[in-house]
């Protein structure tokens, strides 16, 4: 009887020990189970040591001294819109700034403010849209981040205003240090043009000083028209109209007009503004459904497409003669893009072409993808600028903007097929002295980009100079730096 209650409490012993053995194991490992973060392309999922998400300037500092005691790794993330690693490195820490988001300053009779870096672009237009002041420079969609947009040096479809780095005033800039510096044209001015087009390896962006605009009231002038006529057009009834604000085109990818057939959107200002108030509530993110339905259809059919097209050329085209104030106009719907798919996934590609080797680049590109398979969903075009300011400029001169979304395969043979095609279509850019845009994966070949940004060598010599142990990292410096 004895013996079997010791064996009895040796067992019951034995089993509450394997228990509590297996319970801390579990929960050592869900504790440590491992990081991993994609951006919204979905291609590139990498295992990263911690995912922070500060909320104040002093919280920030400290993950960066600790992690400079740490020889650890840093990388900034906002919205990761970008597709290219450009917001994370290899068992390194992530900095997530969406929550860093407060509006510090703001002056609407200087018309400037100043917003911590995580503020988006809709928070800004909710705060300014009152006093009837708008941004002048950013994306299409309102959905970004401040200081993500500042890291890409986006630009939008105002024509008088180039990349967002004109309307920069100053920002506060987090070193590789740990110090705190402001940064401007005339403080700490070498790192203004490499900061900014800088895609985070030159430290965090704490808070930015930016010049704000009048909103406006609009007509909308859209008409259709042929590749061939676009860029007389644009240049004679567009770009010399004081008038014209603001402006977009679309090309087709419609199987039936390839790459032939445009229509063009022109925001043009209204004689009587008193009416800006009648128009200024600010639109929400309308006909998600439909939109998301048709887009759908044009991702599996050439019929599809080519319906696609009919359906967006008469309702832009239809909509000639409307009004819309300038925050409205800067508030374009994003909901319908979304995508999930366990297979596939979509991408962006922006080319820039100069406003005289459009009709021709088009022929040339043309001609490569009739053979190659890429399913090509849609192409915005858009002005931009010269700018001789920031160090990875990709507006060399005056040039079009044309911005592909590509549906394409998430697995290794998808990705190369994918690869190739991009490579040749960046080749037809080159040739016709175009560059293309570095937030997206890294398709590109070294020699590309030697080619389409000739100061990418200084760019990463300045980066190696200031941030010496490379403290600020990503996948796209990493590609590249070599």
């Amino acid at each position: 009887m004895n013996l079997r209650r010791v064996i009895l409490k040796k067992s019951i012993v034995i089993v509450s020990t394997l228990y509590g053995i297996g319970l801390i194991l579990s929960l050592w490992l869900y504790n440590h189970k491992p990081i991993f973060i994609e951006d919204v392309g979905q291609l590139l999922p990498t295992k990263v040591k911690e995912i922070h998400s500060a909320t104040s300037e002093a919280e920030l500092q400290s993950l960066v001294k600790e992690s400079i005691n740490n020889n650890e790794k840093i990388s900034v993330a906002g919205m990761q819109h970008s597709q290219g690693g450009q917001t994370y490195y290899p068992n390194g820490v992530v900095i997530d700034m969406k929550k860093y988001n407060k509006i510090l300053d703001y002056n609407p009779h200087e018309k400037m403010i100043t917003v911590q870096s995580g503020t988006t672009w809709e928070d800004i237009q909710q705060k300014i849209n009152p006093d009837h002041l708008a941004i002048r420079v950013m994306q299409s969609q309102n959905i970004f981040t401040v200081g993500g947009s500042i890291s890409v040096n986006a630009h939008g479809r105002d024509i008088r205003y180039g990349s967002l780095i004109d309307t920069v005033e100053s920002f506060r800039l987090l070193t590789p240090q740990g110090d705190i510096i402001n940064v401007s044209r005339t403080e700490n001015s070498n790192l203004f043009p490499l900061v900014i087009g800088g895609y985070g390896l030159f430290g965090i962006i704490l808070d930015v000083t930016m010049h704000l605009t009048d909103d406006e009231l609009y007509q909308i002038r859209s008409r259709s028209i042929d590749y061939q006529d676009y860029p007389d057009y644009f240049t004679h009834d567009v770009k010399n109209n004081e008038n014209i604000r603001m402006h977009i085109a679309r090309l087709s990818v419609a199987p039936d007009s390839f790459l032939r057939d445009m229509y063009v959107t022109d925001y043009e200002l209204t004689e009587n503004q008193n009416n800006l108030a009648n128009y200024s509530e600010l639109k929400r993110d309308t006909l998600a459904a439909p939109q998301k339905f048709m887009l759908g259809l044009s991702r599996y059919s050439d019929w599809g497409k080519n319906l696609l097209w009919d359906m967006q050329n008469k309702l832009y085209v239809g909509q000639d003669g409307n009004y819309i104030t300038r925050n409205n106009a800067m508030r374009g719907d994003s909901k319908f893009m979304e995508y999930d798919n366990p297979s596939k996934t979509e991408i962006l590609q922006e080319y820039f072409v100069p406003i005289d080797e459009f009709s021709m680049y088009l022929d040339d590109l043309r001609s490569v993808l009739e053979k190659e398979e890429l399913n090509l969903l849609n192409i915005t075009v858009r002005y931009v600028n010269e700018d001789n300011e920031a160090v990875l400029s990709y507006a060399k001169e005056d040039m079009f903007a044309l911005v592909l979304l590509i549906n394409q395969g998430k697995n290794k043979k998808e990705i190369e097929k994918t690869k190739k095609v991009i490579q040749k279509m960046i080749d037809v850019t080159l040739q016709h002295d175009g560059s293309y845009y570095l937030p997206y994966y890294s398709y590109p070949t070294q020699a590309q980009m030697d080619e389409a940004y000739p100061k990418n060598k200084e760019f990463f010599e300045q980066k190696k100079q200031f941030d010496t142990n490379e403290l600020f990292m990503n996948l796209f410096y990493k590609e590249y730096s070599q």
